[in-house]
């Protein structure tokens, strides 16, 4: 089954570099901190946290998440990019083979960023579950940006 891509863009108040560092170099201590609600904990199980290496992502209590595995494919602290795969549970089940995601965190012209997001999608069939598959994508989405923008207020709150 061909892949589907899907780009957005978030817009945050952060620079590049304090929101790369929280979203990614921190991410382990940050993200069950600033979204207990939604992370249990992030635990790095193989490597070194860099690329190669292999996170495991526990979802809070009573979210219905199967734990997730991400494996680092970049980090680019200097041009401010990260890509990882999703290759175990998480939203991969019955319709999804993995998923590939690029973060791309680039200067706004008010100070802050715009994280450019290009996830994409492997389908396990050709005859997959379309509307499944978009609702998924979509609730991915918003997610996504419900955490650039917790973090966006802890750090301004912690500042």
């Amino acid at each position: 089954m061909a892949p589907i891509t899907v780009d957005h863009e978030i817009s945050c108040s952060l620079t590049p570099q304090k929101l790369f560092k929280a979203f990614v170099v921190d991410a382990n201590e940050l993200m069950p901190k600033v979204v207990p609600n939604f992370f249990k904990s992030f635990q790095t199980i193989e490597g070194d946290g860099g690329v190669g290496s292999v996170t495991l992502v526990t979802f809070a209590e009573g979210s219905n998440i199967k734990p997730a595995k991400h494996k680092i494919v970049e980090v680019d602290e200097e041009k401010h990019v990260f890509k990882y795969n999703l290759i175990e549970g998480g939203i991969l089940g019955e319709d999804l083979e993995s998923v590939s995601y690029v973060f791309k965190f680039d200067k706004s012209d008010d100070g802050g960023c715009t994280i450019k997001i290009a996830s994409t999608y492997n389908p396990k069939k050709e005859d997959h579950d379309d509307h499944g598959i978009k609702e998924i994508i979509e609730k991915g989405k918003e997610a996504t940006k419900g955490f650039i923008h917790a973090i966006e207020a802890h750090l301004h709150g912690h500042a």
